[in-house]
């Protein structure tokens, strides 16, 4: 009798694209995913079937600058486009490199990307109170023109210039969840909820609609992971462990973070907010529905985490 596969969810961050500054090219974002995908396939070699959902920040970024630069000459892109075109290319460089990657280990094991969108209520009150930038940044005079033509929401950031803000609403439900699934019990690995998903409401008719609004891709990953029953929840990120004090001389790694501790040095201020704050929020959002196992390591790491010699082990 054939054991039963480990099902994991593996949330990849933008380190899987963009490791340094100044290599953003296409060409250069495909050669950091070649770096991270071995460490994926050494996972599904030990007996994972792995579900890889990823970010898109930047990348939604350049495609909102290239609308704006190109304004005068052809039509914007509006955001849920964006997400979506982003999920295409990104879905394509991951699954070129693991198809790549299975063919020189001599595997059989296939690839698959889906445009994933997921729900939220449309009702959010995320919507009456945009805090999330997007987009370059402007002077307040051409802030203040977009907002009178077409309705943005804008504000001044940080002393650097004003931006375009949209709304973050909760995430609901991942709609494309059971085609996941189908293609996992196929044997593909797949690559979906990419970008925390599309973001889209039904409206009064019970219409699916795309909203322009963007959603934590942890929470939305966790979500993902929880309504699937996932063995494992892992957040693959930059360190190798989580700290308290990061950045400081009384630094300390963390082997191990129990709910009640991640919420003590939540509630502390620990964890950045724009970096390591979303994805503890994301690991509680799993554990308190039921999730079993979540690990936040590295990607050189995560086999030697699964093994339990290093990351930071959530329980």
């Amino acid at each position: 009798m054939t054991e039963k596969r480990k099902l994991a969810v593996v949330a990849v961050g933008g380190n899987a694209l963009i490791r340094e500054k100044g290599k953003e090219s296409l060409p250069d974002q495909y050669a950091a995913v070649c770096i991270t995908m071995p460490h994926i396939v050494d996972m599904i070699q030990n007996g994972w079937d792995v579900i890889i959902t990823h970010g898109n920040g930047p990348q939604v970024g350049f495609i909102l600058r290239r609308s704006e630069l190109a304004a005068n000459e052809i039509h914007t892109i509006p955001l849920d486009y964006g997400g979506s075109n982003t999920q295409g290319s990104i879905g394509y460089m991951f699954q070129t490199a693991l198809q790549n990657e299975f063919k020189r280990r001599g595997m059989s094991n296939q690839s698959a990307a889906i445009v994933t969108e997921t729900l939220v209520d449309k009702n959010d009150p995320a919507f009456k109170n945009p805090t999330k930038p997007i987009g370059s940044f402007m002077d307040k005079k051409t802030a203040l023109q977009h907002r009178d033509s077409e309705g943005w929401s804008v504000m001044e950031d940080a002393g650097r210039g004003w931006r375009r803000v949209v709304a973050s609403p909760i995430p609901v439900k991942i709609l494309q969840q059971d085609a996941i699934m189908s293609l996992v019990g196929a044997g593909f690995t797949v690559v979906g909820v990419g970008g925390g998903g599309i973001p889209v409401i039904e409206n009064d008719k019970g219409e699916i609609e795309g909203v322009e609004a963007v959603i934590d891709k942890d929470l939305a990953s966790a979500l993902f992971a929880s309504s699937i029953q996932a063995d494992l929840f892992l957040i693959s990120t930059e360190v190798e462990k989580v700290a308290i004090n990061f950045n400081k001389p009384n630094v300390q790694w963390l082997d191990k973070l129990t709910v009640d501790d991640a919420k003590k040095y939540l509630t502390a201020g620990q964890f950045g907010k724009g970096s390591m704050e979303p994805k503890i929020k994301a690991v509680l959002y799993f554990l308190e529905r039921g999730g079993e196992k979540a690990l936040v390591t590295n990607p050189d790491n995560m086999l030697r985490a699964l093994r339990g010699e290093t990351g930071t082990h959530f329980s």
